[in-house]
């Protein structure tokens, strides 16, 4: 068993820094490395910015929001999982879109002969693709990007589940 090398107090074999002084440990993993798989966590092996990443792909990246908000490995990470909420949040927007605001505007402009409901669909549509795209450009440089009323949802979100 590994000992401290300032104050002689037993450490861990990954440990990089004593418990005990804080010194740092030689043989330690260095710093920023993803830690090693553990048995039952496939998401133990990526990394907070490629989760984050998966988040924002636009009509899929809900199956990795969820995963990411299930997963033990970002159960502390408050940045990624507040990408996973703005991801989900930013497709059940779509969904709204697709299947509340669309033939709610179908059948108002019913009679006028010009498909407004189309036309207005598909601007909404347009804007939740563009925010998927600027979020995954935003997330690739390490910049955290609050959405309008979707990123306070995300932000409310992620400050309800640590208390």
């Amino acid at each position: 068993m590994p000992y401290c090398v300032q104050c002689g107090t037993s450490v861990g074999a990954s440990d990089q820094f004593c418990a005990k002084c804080g010194a740092r440990q030689p043989g330690g993993p260095p710093p920023g490395a993803v830690p090693p798989p553990r048995p039952g966590d496939f998401m133990s092996g990526v990394s907070n910015r490629n989760a984050a990443l998966l988040c924002y792909i636009p009509m899929v990246g809900w199956i990795a929001s969820i995963v990411v908000l299930a997963s033990e490995r970002f159960r502390r990470e408050t940045g990624v999982r507040f990408h996973a909420f703005q991801g989900l949040y930013l497709f059940v927007a779509w969904l709204m879109v697709e299947w509340v605001i669309s033939p709610a505007l179908y059948f108002s402009d019913y009679g006028f002969g010009f498909p407004l409901h189309r036309v207005a669909s598909r601007i909404l549509q347009l804007l939740i693709f563009a925010a998927w795209i600027v979020m995954i450009i935003k997330v690739s440089h390490d910049e955290t990007y609050k959405l309008p009323i979707i990123g306070e949802l995300a932000e409310r979100s992620v400050s309800e589940q640590r208390t």
